[in-house]
């Protein structure tokens, strides 16, 4: 498929990702996000070059992977300017950070190692062997369709145990997901900083420590996530009344979360719009200082039918329906996740050099995030054409699948187009080429 084929809107923005990689290769960028965007069956390499009709030089296009795998912060950088500037965000941006894993096969896949499996399944595997990935995604509200994730970035996770099957010209040093996620914090907050916006990040709890929170702390932005029951939290201390010697009291008196939770007075309740529905939530909510945030914290306990969960905010000025409301947000990561795995991919990509599978995972990224780029503005009918399903519901919203297709109908439809132009068809022809499209989408 020839990378003419995109629109203009779409190859300019991947020529403007380009533009910070070697000119001698930054061309070759568009024609393989093309071939993976119109790659069929199991999405591996090969079947991107397929896609593209990138065959007679896939030598240079491996060579390409490997090269563009050094580079993937820089491309990032350029696709989260692109993605302020086509969206314009309000005051507020929010961001998560979570890691999934990507299984893989061979012993000789650098990188790879064993880890656990959040998703076991029916055999209930606990373990699987493949690459782990520390994922930064943009969440944005749509007007019609609620949170999207945008992928942008992503760190591999190395054990430390595994660090001496990686070749020494990889040069990579062992870092922990903390460490990772820390990173991916300072990263973002530091190409955000000159929009002067205010920065938030929703986290699970087991990002909600302090190398995260005290790299959060220093940037100056707001990190969001889940409190264990038995975190070891403390009053706000009281000044004193008369100004001793040495620094004033950081924290307060011991404070138990669980026996905040189990009693039964203190509750109120408030509307906040969680998953694109306005509801009632019951909780509390209150101020408390946390040693791994290094200060106060926002405290917010919501009652549920199964107990009690506990959740925080950094900045103690926020309310409890901010804090709701981005966790709530946080699910649309976990939705990239499932899209990258089971529309790009993701992890089927069968290389085996170290910078080359980060450069496959991050092509996975960025590909989806131009296709919710170039889909935001489009009518739900563009998107999705639900007339061969009565059964089906024609206003649900069109998934990350009938995006993606919409879009290789478009460049397939102004293929026929061009051809018109240059020559009539019959009935018969743009009947049946009618119908190709249908089953291409």
């Amino acid at each position: 498929m020839a990378a003419w084929t995109l629109s203009y809107e779409l190859a300019s923005w991947i020529v403007q990702m380009s533009c910070v990689l070697d000119r001698r290769i930054a061309w070759r960028l568009l024609p393989l996000l093309v071939g993976a965007l119109f790659g069929q069956g199991r999405q591996t390499v090969a079947s991107w070059l397929r896609g593209g009709e990138l065959g007679d030089d896939f030598r240079l296009y491996y060579y390409f992977l490997g090269s563009l795998g050094h580079k993937t912060d820089a491309v990032a950088s350029a696709l989260l300017r692109l993605a302020v500037r086509v969206l314009a965000p309000g005051d507020c941006l929010l961001l998560a950070i979570d890691d999934t894993p990507t299984k893989r096969y061979g012993p000789k896949v650098q990188g790879a190692g064993i880890h656990h499996n959040p998703t076991p399944g029916p055999a209930d595997q606990k373990f699987l062997y493949g690459h782990v990935w520390v994922t930064l995604a943009w969440l944005v509200r749509h007007p019609r369709w609620d949170t999207i994730g945008l992928p942008l970035r992503a760190l591999l996770y190395v054990r430390q145990k595994d660090m001496a099957k990686l070749p020494r010209r990889t040069k990579v040093r062992f870092r922990t997901k903390l460490t990772m996620a820390a990173d991916l914090i300072a990263w973002s907050a530091d190409r955000l900083q000159w929009l002067g916006k205010t920065v938030w990040f929703v986290v699970d709890g087991g990002y909600g420590k302090r190398p995260v929170l005290q790299k959060a702390k220093q940037k100056n932005v707001v990190v969001v996530g889940r409190l264990r029951k038995d975190a070891r939290l403390f009053d706000v201390p009281k000044p004193p009344r008369r100004r001793g010697p040495g620094r004033p009291r950081k924290y307060g008196a011991p404070l138990s979360l669980a026996r905040r939770g189990a009693h039964p007075r203190g509750w109120q309740t408030g509307a906040c719009t969680l998953y694109g529905a306005t509801v009632t939530k019951t909780f509390k909510t209150f101020v408390a200082t946390y040693p791994p945030a290094g200060g106060a914290i926002r405290v917010v306990i919501v009652k549920e039918t199964a107990g009690w969960i506990a959740f925080f905010a950094t900045d103690p000025q926020v309310t409890a329906a901010q804090v709701l409301e981005a966790v709530a947000d946080r699910a649309a990561i976990e939705q990239d996740f499932h899209d990258l795995k089971e529309v790009h991919g993701a992890g089927q990509q069968q290389v085996r050099n170290y910078a080359a599978n980060v450069a496959a995972y991050h092509l996975n990224l960025w590909l989806h995030t131009l296709i919710e780029l170039w889909a935001w503005a489009r009518p739900q009918a563009e998107l999705c054409d639900r007339t061969q399903s009565p059964w089906d519901d024609p206003q649900r919203r069109s998934s990350h699948a009938d995006r993606r297709n919409a879009l290789r109908r478009s460049c397939l439809e102004r293929e026929y187009q061009a051809a018109q132009a240059q020559q009539t068809l019959s009935r018969k022809l743009r009947a049946l080429f009618t119908g190709l499209l249908r089953m291409a989408g």
